[in-house]
């Protein structure tokens, strides 16, 4: 499964039921599901961000659709980084 960095901000929708966020997190995780996709961490951030998420998904496709179907809510606002791994990471340095 390959990595991603999910930074999310909240839309002003989504910051009027901001004591909301919580379940609006589970059904999200749920949605997630239905693409083969697992948020498998989720922090509240000070900052630019409000909140900052790992997501693992079968392939870009999969998290496209993803992150798609949850910003259509109208709730957050998300922007997506494909994150490698270390080891993979290490490789793509060396193997040139």
């Amino acid at each position: 499964m390959a990595k991603y960095i999910v930074l999310v901000n909240w839309t002003d929708q989504g910051i009027k039921n901001v004591k909301n966020s919580p379940s609006r997190v589970a059904a999200v995780r749920e949605v997630g599901k239905t693409f083969g996709c697992d948020m498998t961490e989720l922090y509240m951030t000070i900052g630019p961000y409000d909140l900052v998420t790992m997501v693992e998904a079968p392939d870009d496709e999969a998290l496209a659709k993803f992150m798609l179907s949850i910003a259509s809510a109208g709730n957050v606002r998300t922007t997506t980084m494909k994150a490698f791994p270390e080891d993979t990471y290490r490789s793509i340095v060396t193997s040139f």
